[in-house]
């Protein structure tokens, strides 16, 4: 009689409530958690063992009922193994998300488990898939029960992105904890108790948790594993941007515990500050933030190997063709759109220009009021050149830096005239203003005098948004979807009303800015692409990052020139990145030619940005910092009184006062470009063989099957239940009618035809139907139960026995189809981890049974696609399954010495993925639960001429 102890040891087979079940970890001797024989997650269930009966139970062995055709071998199987969430192999997380990682995604999971903590740096480009790298990471150790709780901080527009990445892809359901949930989040909970005590998964606004009432609870109640999304901005990088500090502290006060995993994932991790580069990887560890200068040195190679294991960077270039497997990403096509003013708008633009020089070129005022005319008169030109609505509202409306003291009036300038810095949390897209009070009498009367002009200028009369229109028309023509970025609210309004002027009805336009909060953003795109048909999104930075766009969109136009080219690299990466389905992705940027604040911008900062990363592969960013490059551009230029030349000597004087300044950045940047070439060739990620990589791969896909095996099982399985299908390229459509099965239609959860993708992203109304869908999950789950049950199995869908006739074997073959189960038990802390996990195995053999000579699992694999190639008569395959069920008793005693021998080579593959010293220091263990499981038995006849 089995004690309490056996029965809740996990991966024990149990008999309760009329059917068989599986101990999982976490079951005591009073109560089991239990799985049913081929159920899944959704079935998990607790017995208590004092009410309910529970008797120890072998699994049942296939009997003369279960006969069927041969090629149930391969269903059974795949449904077996679709049905299992701890499959085997190197990796416990790969049966519970829902994508299959590219092989180059791999690489940063194997690096985290070689780490103990987890200390890493994710700095892929943009558009590879930091998310989702950073989110297996999570998923493995929580699978693995090396965590239970986990956070991730970012700012407040990404958390809506990264709660639907984790639900939807990881199965993770996070709580947002931003400064517009933390009341309702708060408002049933007991003095002393923590919302992170509450909440196992959240996601947190970092500018949010760093303040004064709430960083010392976040860091006292922190879970174990801490994402930080958007790292760049959490540096130092000196100055008096005490935002940044205070993100510094946060992390650097919770890298202090020394068991907690931390991952930091930017794609612009060295902003050109050497300084605040290093402030970040000392966040990885201590030592990294007093590296040498001259790391290049022969000595220093234990510095950079050691630097290596805690930071991966990566190209486009480095992954594209990354073992062997193509990650298409689309071609980008570039091209510079070019208007001139019109003779109305060149006359304001340029009495504007005039008006400005000398307003902030006079001597007779304080330092404070000439800092406020130089940023009223930078956004004056600013506002001018991007269009007249957001000309006349800064015309019209009070400077933003009017009323802040003297100490804030260029940082507040900064923030709302230029385009903001990396670290900014949120990005202001409203028009400046201009006006002063101290001023209001002597300026007030010429400022609303150029409003007027700039509200009387008609719509010919404004260049840029008619060539626009042209462009956009010839995009459409060629079948893009065009998101059209401005840089101000009053613009991004303007455009939309132009265009939905423009194209009538033909085109649905809509707008996105920040006066909609993010949920609301989302809401309206999501209702533009909803319909057929052609659209135009126009939008301000508030999208250029987070919201990835790449689903519906595939060009992007920039009516309006970034200020930072960082911004444009943002703007164009919400399409251009990976799981972009249009292999052409088109870009177009507006300038004017006759504008010599855009010429300035395009010239010095936008084309010089490109060059270097077409000739690098990687964007550079700006030595510095762009505001800093702007403010060196224009201050001077700026401050010279030029009244009475034309505008074609002003445009030319703005240049010459531009150029010696414009070599010496240019200059400054090919030194930044030198660096961060030398820095990638000296962190290049080569600590990981990219065989033991591939190798790990394919030990993945033969625990839990690929996407192509998903396919192939799910198109064989519908078939054979007589349910209609139209196979299409990347989708296809089911046609469930009343005469497909209750059963089946129950267990799919659909009753009604439907269409299906195997691959995300999904189309409009499409189901998804990779491995963890709940419509595989069902089907997995229906075929085994009909496999396991012969009174249920009227159909003969899959069944346990089959004989087939082949020339694929020359002597009497065994092909078993066998479930092994291990106890996993691994050292966490002080507590030791027993994790139950599971594989399914073809197993195919000649010889005598009590003897048999066991093939490889790769010639096994191939003998569970053999076509029947002659007919048996019913009485020869009931004689061939009689002889082979008497024999089964003695393949399960061979089965043990396989089991044992398997689950060596399982240690040897965690071993392998952890690493010796890491995995030394855990005391790792693997053990089979015997007997294991035969789930099918099938005999394969040479074909005898």
């Amino acid at each position: 009689m089995n004690t309490p102890l056996t029965l809740s040891k996990p991966g024990t087979l149990v008999h309760a409530r009329g059917r068989e079940w599986v101990v999982l970890p976490g079951s005591e001797e009073d109560i089991l958690t239990v799985r049913p024989v081929g159920g899944v997650d959704d079935e998990v269930t607790c017995i208590l063992r004092y009410v309910e009966p529970v008797e120890s139970a072998r699994f049942t062995h296939p009997t003369k009922n279960d006969i069927g055709d041969f090629s149930s071998g391969f269903l059974l199987r795949e449904a077996a193994r679709l049905s299992t969430r701890a499959a085997s192999g190197p990796f416990r997380s790969f049966g519970r998300i829902a994508v299959e990682p590219r092989p180059y995604q791999m690489v940063p999971l194997m690096m985290a488990l070689r780490l103990d903590p987890v200390r890493l740096l994710i700095a892929d480009d943009i558009g590879i898939g930091k998310t989702i790298e950073a989110c297996v990471i999570a998923r493995e150790l929580l699978d693995r029960g090396e965590i239970k709780r986990l956070t991730v901080l970012c700012p407040p527009h990404l958390a809506e992105q990264w709660k639907r990445e984790l639900y939807e892809k990881f199965h993770i359901d996070a709580e947002l904890v931003l400064s517009s949930t933390i009341n309702r989040l708060e408002r049933d909970l007991s003095v002393g108790v923590s919302v992170f005590d509450r909440h196992n998964f959240t996601i947190v606004s970092t500018d949010f948790i760093k303040t004064r009432r709430r960083v010392d609870d976040f860091v006292l109640k922190c879970p174990e594993l801490v994402i930080v999304d958007e790292a760049h901005r959490c540096t130092l990088s000196g100055g008096n941007n005490r935002g940044k500090q205070q993100r510094y502290d946060l992390l650097k006060k919770l890298a202090e515990e020394k068991s907690r995993h931390l991952l930091l994932v930017t794609a612009t991790p060295h902003s050109g500050n050497e300084n605040a580069f290093r402030s970040l990887l000392g966040l990885l560890d201590q030592r990294f933030s007093d590296l040498p200068i001259d790391l290049d040195k022969e000595e220093r190679e234990g510095i950079r190997r050691n630097l290596a294991r805690h930071l991966i960077q990566r190209r486009r270039a480095d992954i594209r063709h990354y073992l062997e497997t193509d990650t298409s990403f689309p071609e980008r096509r570039d091209k510079e759109v070019k208007y001139e003013f019109s003779e109305e708008y060149k006359r304001l633009f340029y009495d504007v220009l005039k008006f400005v020089r000398g307003y902030v070129s006079e001597k007779d005022s304080s330092q404070r009021r000439r800092r406020v005319r130089y940023w009223s008169a930078l956004a004056l030109l600013r506002c001018i050149s991007s269009s007249p609505a957001a000309a006349v509202t800064t015309l019209r409306n009070r400077a933003a830096v009017e009323e802040v003291p003297e100490d804030e009036v260029d940082e507040v300038g900064r923030r709302t005239v230029l385009d903001q810095g990396e670290d900014d949390e949120v990005i202001l897209d409203f028009s400046p203003g201009s006006d002063s009070e101290e001023e209001r009498v002597n300026i007030r009367p010429k400022l609303l005098a150029f409003a007027r002009s700039a509200e009387q200028l008609s719509d010919n009369a404004d260049n840029k948004i008619q060539t626009t229109v042209k462009e956009l028309r010839h995009l459409i023509k060629d079948g893009f979807k065009t998101i059209v970025f401005c840089r101000f609210i009053d613009t991004a309004q303007y455009v939309t009303e132009k265009l939905r002027k423009a194209f009538s009805e033909n085109v649905r336009v809509e707008s996105v800015t920040g006066l909609l909060p993010p949920s609301e953003r989302e809401a309206r795109i999501d209702a533009l692409v909803s319909e057929p048909g052609d659209y135009i999104l126009v939008c301000t930075d508030c999208l250029s990052e987070g919201i990835n766009l790449q689903e519906h969109f595939n060009a992007v136009y920039h009516y309006d020139l970034a200020w930072n080219p960082t911004r444009h690299e943002q703007r164009e990466g919400r399409v251009d990145r990976f799981g972009q389905s249009n292999p052409e992705v088109r870009v177009a940027t507006c300038y004017g030619t006759d504008n010599p604040v855009d010429g300035v911008i395009l010239d010095v900062l936008i084309r010089k940005h490109k060059k270097i990363k077409s000739d690098l592969g990687v964007a550079v960013a700006v030595p510095g910092s762009s505001e800093q490059i702007i403010e060196t551009l224009f201050e001077g230029a700026l401050l010279r009184e030029m009244a009475g030349i034309s505008s074609r000597q002003l445009s030319l004087d703005f240049f010459e006062e531009i150029e010696p300044k414009k070599k010496l950045i240019h200059d400054e940047w090919e030194n930044a470009r030198d660096r961060e070439k030398a820095s990638r060739s000296r962190f290049a990620q080569k600590t990981l063989n990219p065989e033991l990589v591939c190798a790990e791969l394919e030990n993945v896909r033969s625990a839990i099957g690929c996407n192509k095996d998903i396919r192939r099982f799910f198109f064989t399985a519908l078939k054979r239940a007589g349910v209609p299908l139209t196979s299409k390229p990347e989708s296809v459509e089911i046609h469930l009618n009343k005469e497909t099965p209750r059963s089946l239609r129950q267990s799919i959860g659909y009753d009604e035809p439907f269409s299906g993708r195997f691959d995300i992203p999904l189309g409009q109304q499409e189901v998804y139907l990779g491995r963890t869908s709940p419509v595989i999950e069902g089907l997995a789950s229906w075929v085994l139960d009909q496999a396991l049950d012969p009174v249920a199995n009227q159909l003969g869908i899959a069944s346990r026995c089959g004989v087939v006739s082949t020339s694929s074997v020359i002597s009497r073959t065994i092909l078993l189809v066998v479930r092994f189960r291990y106890h996993i038990n691994d050292t966490v802390g002080k507590t030791d981890k027993a994790i139950l996990c599971e594989e399914i195995v073809p197993l195919a053999c000649d010889g005598p049974s009590d003897n048999p000579d066991w093939m490889e699992l790769q010639e096994s694999e191939k003998l569970l696609s053999v076509h029947p190639e002659k007919n048996l008569t019913q009485t020869a395959i009931n004689q061939q399954i009689e002889l082979t069920l008497s024999d089964i008793p003695k393949y399960e005693c061979a089965l043990e010495l396989i089991a044992r021998r398997r689950s060596e080579i399982q240690l040897e593959i965690h071993s392998r993925v952890r690493g010796k010293s890491t995995q030394a220091q855990r005391g790792l263990r693997i053990e089979p639960v015997l007997p294991a499981d035969i789930l099918g038995i099938y005999v394969l006849l040479p074909r005898l001429n």
